[in-house]
């Protein structure tokens, strides 16, 4: 039986790899890359450094496009659906193609698989394409989250004493501050929908490309500091050809 696994490797410094994720990484025979954009040469380098140090003599790495997402479709949910399925498809031949009987074969996902990556989905999706005794099983290997280091790097906590905290993404606070909730996540923000949203009583701790030397960290009153982050996003994106980004939105005590 082939084996699969998905790995964390953290949110960019190559210290945020975890033990179980080294040995995961030790033991793989076929590494799958599917590169997202060309742009990202520092984010491959140090792919490839974790291979360089971790990964054993001899292992083979596949690397092929990713499939393309249509993010300007009004359909939010099908064009990711979509997206999925041609996923699977390219995932499917990788594996059918370059991954022998008895081998283990990886994907090295940013931050944690399991909090919002698609890696997970199209590996399902593979598996219930398949029939004994052509299955494989898979593995996941949680990694330390860009969430987590946006909390540590602010030194502060996600939440509050008897407060929950939700996470939630930029396409959802745009409709409005979550109710019932004083301390929220936001990911996968491209439009800066906290600069739209009543900064009254709000702070904000900010940070983008995070565990990287490009890491970019501010916080304070949202009030005053969404322009900072505005004008922080503008250069780095200018700069980088990218933004990864993602940001703590707080109810002040004062």
């Amino acid at each position: 039986m082939q084996h699969i696994l998905i790995i964390g490797i953290g949110a960019g410094d190559p210290d945020h790899l975890t033990l179980q994720a080294v040995k995961a990484i030790a033991r793989t025979d076929v590494f799958f890359v599917l590169d997202k954009n060309e742009q990202r040469q520092d984010l491959i380098r140090l792919r490839r450094q974790l291979l360089d140090e971790h990964a054993r003599p001899g292992h083979q790495v596949v690397e092929t496009p990713d499939a393309e997402r249509d993010r300007g479709a009004p359909a939010y949910a099908a064009a990711v659906d979509d997206w999925r399925h041609r996923r699977a498809d390219l995932v499917d031949r990788l594996i059918a193609e370059h991954l022998g009987p008895d081998q283990t074969g990886a994907f090295l996902v940013w931050g944690d698989p399991s909090l919002y990556d698609s890696v997970i989905a199209v590996v399902e999706e593979v598996l219930a394409r398949r029939d004994a005794p052509d299955l494989f099983e898979y593995e996941v290997i949680p990694g330390i989250s860009s969430i987590s280091v946006l909390a540590a790097r602010h030194r502060t906590t996600l939440t509050r004493v008897g407060r929950p905290f939700q996470v939630t993404t930029g396409r959802r606070l745009a409709e409005g501050f979550p109710e019932g909730v004083d301390d929220v996540v936001v990911m996968l923000d491209g439009q800066a929908a906290f600069a739209e949203i009543d900064p009254a009583g709000l702070d904000i701790h900010y940070g983008a490309y995070l565990g990287t030397p490009d890491e970019v960290l501010l916080s304070g009153p949202l009030a005053e500091t969404a322009p900072r982050v505005l004008k922080a996003r503008k250069a780095a994106r200018d700069r980088k050809g990218w933004l990864m980004d993602t940001y703590l939105l707080r109810r002040s005590e004062r």
